[in-house]
């Protein structure tokens, strides 16, 4: 098994402010050796740690931790996508082995960011060097993402977090539309991480969230989606124990070896574990 998204952080106030004061519970540093009790216990022999800063700190940080502790078996970065000459820097990483791809905090962005001539061209080159991209956005941002996508047909995608679907008003059709779009680009994956995070606390069943898995893995199929926990973020409304089981039970229609892929093949294809 695979988790597919993991974030860690020394915590900081200014830097971190979006883990604001109802947050109280990933208010504090969060270090492999944090999590290491969990992955043993529920079978998990590796993870992806994912950037959750944007600055070449952060990516400077997760290569050191995937140094020091084996079961980091890849990292998704952070660069400055939008910048030009980028080449140069995506050469120097080239000697870091377990960094496997990038990520840019999208949904943080203004509409449009994901049509910037730059960005998309920046994104391109990582086919070069082997690199895949994490697509980060909301539920409002897909029809941007799916334009992302077909103007990529070569690149490794993966959405994070199943497009963050509106699940404080359980709104479906118009995110079903959406998905069913994006995943007609087959170079696109989906994680099925952090969605319960969408929820207002407390108030959802693992029985509302089913119809948006129905979603995914009609859209997706069983070779294109993975396993990941967005842990530690998910503890403000999760467990790791409730989510891994409520994936388990729903993807037990799907024969040993869909499963095994959805729990971990399909993670180690894309980010060449």
């Amino acid at each position: 098994m695979i988790d597919a998204h993991v974030h860690f952080w020394q915590y900081d106030e200014i830097r971190d402010s979006w883990i604001d004061e109802s947050m109280q519970v990933i208010r504090r540093d969060f270090f492999p050796s944090d999590i290491n009790e969990l992955l043993a216990n529920h079978h998990v022999s590796g993870i992806v740690a994912v950037q959750a800063d944007q600055s070449a700190e952060e990516t400077a940080f997760l290569l050191k931790l995937a140094e020091e502790n084996k079961q980091i078996l890849g990292v998704v970065g952070w660069i400055d996508l939008q910048r030009h000459e980028l080449e140069r820097q995506l050469q120097e990483f080239q000697k870091y082995p377990k960094l496997k791809g990038w990520r840019h905090i999208v949904q943080a962005e203004p509409q449009g960011f994901l049509s910037n001539p730059v960005f998309i061209e920046n994104v391109r080159k990582l086919r070069t060097y082997n690199y895949t991209y994490d697509v980060l956005v909301y539920h409002s941002q897909l029809q941007e993402a799916t334009t992302f996508a077909r103007k990529l047909p070569d690149q490794k995608l993966v959405l994070d977090h199943l497009g963050k679907p509106d699940l404080k008003n359980w709104e479906l059709q118009n995110w079903k539309k959406d998905i069913t779009a994006l995943a007609k680009s087959e170079n696109v994956y989906c994680k099925l991480s952090g969605l319960v995070t969408e929820a207002v606390r407390g108030e959802w069943t693992k029985e509302m969230l089913q119809p948006y898995f129905d979603v995914i893995f009609e859209s997706f199929g069983t070779s294109r989606i993975m396993f990941g926990s967005d842990w530690p973020v998910m503890l403000l409304n999760t467990n790791y124990s409730e989510w891994l089981q409520i994936v388990q039970e729903y993807i037990q229609k799907f024969s040993i070896n869909e499963q095994q892929q959805i729990l971990g093949g399909n993670a180690e294809t894309f980010y060449n574990l």
